[in-house]
């Protein structure tokens, strides 16, 4: 079948090919009854534009690429929902790429935005290969790192200490005192592991023994494997007295764990969380969490990459620390909530 053309367009509207180039790009440089008779026939025709002849004709693609190691955690979706909301309204097409968790990965999605000539690269991380760190910085577009905050930015830096938020949230099980706390993931990534290095910072500090719960291979943060991981703990004899789940579906799969063995929450054992997503305040008991700003997080990237694309406001490497805030509901105190802004 052939595929419909600009000159199909312009033979039904009874117009030049010009014309009808002119209504798609410059829609408010026609008459309106131009501009309906062109887009009926667009319409009528189903036709297409040739974005990639349109890019060859422009040095503007009007495309963002955005990295995600995954698409199977909510946390993700928020920032991409953000992402999406200020880039889209300003005219923007956002590519998405999922890298798996994989800096090889990373490394292919970096390679094939930049072969799809993209504006700018939106990444969530700041661990990359030695191949990708160079590819970026000498591809001369705007690149923002998220998620965590860097030593060395590329350019712009949008993200929190992950090391001070496990630190803080180990601090907060430890002034409860409570000694035997495990630290339990299902996967270490530099996320989770910067978050083990507080845990274990915070142990170090007051003498007591850092413990672990790791899952035996990688798997995707769930609450079935929260459930999982604290059968399996349990049933080996290893109950501690709180644990610090890296995120709160782990948490919040600990806690149904302990509901069915008939263990009390926080009674018999403490559970704190991580990310507070929104079941956590409306959990019973209520998850204890460390709150991080990803929706904002995601906004204000896109806001910034806006600005750089701004030839008269480009900016030099910029690093924002968004903060975060630790959350202190039933499940580690019993209390109804507190929220402490770090």
């Amino acid at each position: 079948m052939r595929r419909i053309t600009l000159d199909d367009v312009a033979s039904l509207a009874g117009v030049s090919p010009i014309t009808v180039s002119r209504v798609l790009r410059k829609p408010g440089s026609v008459s309106e009854a131009l501009r309906l008779r062109v887009n009926s026939a667009i319409e009528n025709l189903g036709y297409v534009p040739n974005v990639a002849a349109s890019r060859l004709a422009s040095s503007r693609t009007h495309t963002i690429g955005v990295i995600v190691p995954t698409l199977y955690n909510v946390i993700f979706a928020e920032y991409l929902f953000a992402l999406h909301d200020v880039l889209i309204a300003a005219g923007f097409q956002v590519i998405v790429v999922n890298s798996r968790y994989s800096e090889v990965e990373e490394e292919n999605a970096i390679k094939a935005l930049l072969g799809q000539r993209v504006e700018a690269i939106i990444i969530a991380g700041i661990h990359h290969t030695p191949l990708s760190r160079q590819l970026l910085m000498k591809a001369h577009l705007p690149v923002v790192q998220t998620f965590e905050l860097s030593d060395d930015p590329i350019n712009l830096n949008i993200g929190m200490s992950q090391e001070r938020a496990g630190h803080a949230a180990t601090r907060h099980l430890i002034d409860r005192g409570f000694q035997r706390i495990t630290f339990l993931t299902g996967n270490l990534d530099h996320r989770a592991q910067s978050r083990f290095d507080g845990y274990h910072a915070a142990m170090q500090e007051v003498g007591l023994r850092s413990l672990e719960m790791i899952s035996h291979r990688p798997r995707h943060s769930s609450v079935a494997l929260g459930s999982e991981l604290f059968g399996e703990m349990h049933d080996r004899g290893d109950l501690p007295e709180a644990i610090f789940c890296t995120d709160d579906n782990l948490a919040l799969g600990a806690m149904q764990e302990c509901r069915k063995r008939r263990i009390r929450v926080p009674d018999d054992i403490a559970i704190m969380g991580f990310h507070d997503l929104e079941f956590s305040a409306c959990a019973a008991p209520s998850l204890s969490s460390v709150a991080t700003r990803r929706y904002e997080t995601g906004k204000l990237a896109a806001e910034k990459v806006l600005l750089a694309l701004d030839a008269s406001t480009r900016q030099s490497i910029e690093q924002i620390n968004m903060g975060f805030a630790l959350v202190q509901r039933e499940s580690t105190s019993g209390d109804a909530g507190h929220r402490s802004p770090q």
